[in-house]
């Protein structure tokens, strides 16, 4: 089928409302647009990009933990939450209780992430795997009562008190299950002969529009990418993740998703999608060069200033690129020295630009490793 005929489905009747029955999307797709060829060649350059960065990055490990977390603040603000990088980084004691609910919801898909990647060494890319994953992101908070790691079983609608007043209401619960498998087959399908971007996107796409859990869609659909780059080899590192995009885009990310249903716009989809791709690898890049660059100044500035403290300082810097956000008592923990030792080097830190204490108080006290928080948050 060529990208530019394609059906995507249509509205069928419910009770008392339609909703969109998404046509299989298992088969080949084949394209002769022009732009989408050079936005597919650009793409895959920049992804080659940051492979050959991420080889150059040292213990490219700890910046892949700060990542995820970036990548679960952003995730979750599209859906509402209001967590910031530094909330983040901090633990659930910290946190205002006003907003604890918003950050168990972004610390929930940390560990999502983390167990889906670590299981994908184990199990293909499936929905068992997207089950389990979504069953740990709704463990607790807000969705643990909606079903957490199974298809749903009732209508679930986007925007609006009921179905009939809905913005978009996906396929009725009767036909999940067919339509998940036949996405799963679309994306182990070798015989057909479709870019691994222009399948991921396709594959994005229909999970949106069936929308098979009653709560973490949207988080879960985003995780599907990297799990698939990864899966495929296009990423070696998770280090891509298009939901900065997508939120950043916000209104366009959902009016493409919605023109591919109502307008058969499935080449308008692709080619915002393969814009994400670039946009999202070329920041990428960019921010591992300027981590490795932030990495030697502080390196220099600790060896030049610090003198009898500079170990314990490149201990604590190392420790930092891990968690940016410290209380006194974890630098002391980490680090296993005296509390005298631990406030001296804290201020010697301080001073020197390295740390900020963000809490005004005198005791509780956090302080953020502002430059490192600031280049994430790019």
């Amino acid at each position: 089928m060529e990208i530019e005929k394609f059906n995507p489905g249509a509205w069928q009747k419910g009770y008392e409302y339609k909703f969109f029955l998404p046509a299989k999307v298992d088969h080949t797709f084949t394209f002769s647009d022009s732009v989408i060829q050079k936005k597919l060649e650009k793409a895959y350059l920049k992804l080659g990009e940051l492979n050959s960065y991420a080889k150059l990055v040292p213990d490219i490990n700890t910046f892949i933990r700060s990542y995820i977390r970036k990548e679960a603040v952003t995730s979750s603000r599209i859906e509402g939450t209001k967590t910031n990088i530094e909330e983040a980084f901090t633990d659930k004691i910290n946190i205002d209780p006003e907003y604890r609910d918003d950050w168990v919801e972004v610390n929930q898909y940390v560990l999502a992430m983390d167990f889906a990647l670590k299981q994908l060494s184990k199990i293909p890319l499936s929905n068992r795997l997207l089950k389990e994953a979504h069953k740990v992101l709704l463990s607790h908070g807000r969705g643990k009562n909606k079903q957490p790691g199974e298809f749903r079983r009732s209508q679930n609608w986007i925007g609006g008190l009921t179905p009939k007043d809905a913005v978009f209401v996906p396929p009725s619960a009767e036909h999940v299950d067919d339509l998940m498998s036949d996405l799963e087959k679309f994306l182990h399908n070798e015989e057909i002969q479709v870019p691994y971007l222009i399948k991921i996107a396709i594959a994005h796409y229909q999970f949106e529009t069936i929308h098979p859990f009653l709560d973490g869609n949207g988080r879960v659909g985003r995780l599907l990418i990297v799990l698939y780059f990864i899966s495929q080899g296009v990423l070696e590192k998770p280090l891509l993740y298009i939901s900065d995009f997508f939120e950043k885009n916000k209104g366009l990310y959902y009016d493409k998703l919605s023109l591919v249903r109502e307008k058969n716009d499935l080449l308008g989809w692709i080619k915002f999608f393969l814009d994400g791709v670039t946009a999202t690898a070329e920041a990428a890049v960019s921010t591992l060069q300027r981590i490795i660059d932030l990495k030697e100044e502080l390196h220099t500035s600790l060896v030049e200033n610090f003198g009898k403290r500079a170990k314990s300082g490149q201990a604590l810097l190392k420790y930092l690129f891990v968690r940016p956000v410290v209380t006194m008592q974890q630098v002391k923990e980490e680090l296993g020295v005296a509390n005298k030792t631990t406030y001296e080097l804290v201020d010697m830190f301080v001073k020197y630009g390295i740390l900020k204490e963000i809490t005004g108080y005198k005791r509780n006290r956090l302080f953020a490793f502002e430059k490192y928080l600031n280049l994430l948050k790019k």
